[in-house]
């Protein structure tokens, strides 16, 4: 038994029910409520049943399963998941993050055709790019996507494929989503969004006209810090081509393991989103009293330059803050040294609280190389550099102390 979703004909479930039964299916065998996770790379080829033979076929997902690297039974679970989440027809999962990008960018683009790329997005994303495409004949162009005469201006008419992000990873800059994804389709253009930090809790891009929606889903989703995960989401036309090319060619399938380990964290996504973003802000208000702190970013504080766009597009406003110091590297150390309930180390959107230093010399070095008013701006919300604080389930109150001990110290 399947459960209902609102495309299954169930009527329209609100997204706390979708993130617990959006794809379940019931063991037909045992009536195991909680998802199987099913192992076998191979299945059984049955004469009749449309097994014998997938050629011309583009929706993988409309014959049975065949071979896990195109789909397997967990995963398909996950997929549906998530796709009632985003409101989408459909989802591909893939083995992290990136793969979900690639897996995008390498479907929709080819020779002679032009991408415009947020010039701060996640960095995987942003080099991927920049470093990457144009050895295949892919032309980029990395522009400020908050300053919309910026994006209409790098428009061509070979652009076919728009990437934004929102909040962007690392400096919490919004994307307007709707107003994007309008002049895209008024040029031809495809429009994706990469809403690892904001979630299905905080935004909907679908529903601001948004064609495919991508996460990384070790992050926020899974949100225990134990499984590398990817999705798309989107249109069912536009996902299986994502399926028939880079699901099949690219091999950056998702194991069963780490699909059930993420179903396991949707369960309790809004609950946990929620917590953590109400501590967010809490933590957020508090460090920008802080006299050890020169400036806080978060979408939620209205001294965020897009607070108002916030409001607009986020239920929510997530479970990342930054903030910047005198002498980044000096108070980077003693945070090494000092932390106690959170933890200083890379990644986010785990049940734990993490931060770590962004230097913007390096990140310009490594990644953005942004130069004139594109620096500007970057250092308008990051100087010289700023701490990422991914904020956890610990009270909030302990996290406060935490960071007030370390700061002083």
């Amino acid at each position: 038994m399947t459960r209902l979703t609102p495309a299954s004909g169930g009527g329209a479930l609100r997204r706390e029910t979708l993130a617990l039964d959006g794809g379940l299916t019931i063991d037909p065998i045992t009536k195991a409520i909680a998802p199987n996770i099913s192992m076998s790379v191979n299945n059984v080829l049955v004469p009749g049943d449309g097994t014998f033979s997938a050629d011309g076929v583009s929706d993988l997902t409309a014959l049975p399963f065949l071979y896990a690297r195109w789909t397997n039974p967990t995963v398909r679970q996950l997929e549906q998941r998530m796709a009632a989440l985003e409101g989408a027809e459909d989802a591909l999962a893939t083995a992290t993050g990136v793969a979900a990008i690639a897996a995008t960018f390498l479907t929709f683009l080819k020779g002679g055709d032009h991408l415009i790329i947020s010039d701060v997005c996640y960095a995987g994303a942003n080099e991927l790019a920049r470093r990457i495409l144009p050895d295949y004949g892919i032309e980029v162009t990395a522009v400020n996507m908050s300053v919309i005469g910026d994006v209409i201006a790098a428009f061509r008419p070979n652009t076919r494929l728009v990437h934004c992000e929102s909040p962007c990873n690392p400096i919490l800059r919004l994307t307007d989503l709707a107003e994007v994804a309008k002049l895209a389709h008024e040029r031809g253009a495809l429009v994706s969004v990469d809403s690892t930090l904001a979630t299905p809790v905080a935004t909907r891009p679908v529903v601001l006209g948004i064609d495919l929606v991508i996460h990384s889903l070790t992050k926020f989703i899974n949100g225990h810090g134990d499984a590398l995960g990817g999705a798309v989401c989107g249109r069912k036309q536009l996902v299986e081509k994502i399926r028939s090319r880079a699901g099949v060619y690219l091999g950056a399938s998702l194991s069963a393991q780490n699909a059930w380990l993420i179903l396991r964290g949707i369960d309790t996504l809004f609950p946990r989103l929620r917590t953590i973003s109400a501590s967010a802000m809490q933590i957020a208000r508090f460090l920008a009293e802080h006299p050890k702190i020169k400036a806080v970013t978060y979408p939620g504080l209205e001294a965020h330059p897009q607070h108002a766009l916030a409001k607009r597009q986020m239920d929510v406003f997530g479970g990342v803050l930054t903030f910047q110091t005198d002498d980044p590297r000096a108070m980077a150390a003693q945070f090494a040294d000092r932390l106690r309930v959170a933890h200083y180390a890379f990644s986010l959107g785990h049940q734990r609280s993490i931060v770590v230093l962004l230097d913007t010399i390096e990140m310009m070095k490594s990644t953005y190389g942004l130069r004139g008013a594109q620096l500007d701006d970057y250092r308008a919300f990051a100087g010289d550099g700023v701490f990422r604080l991914s904020i956890g389930l610990e009270s909030v109150d302990d996290l406060i102390e935490d960071l007030d001990q370390a700061l002083r110290a």
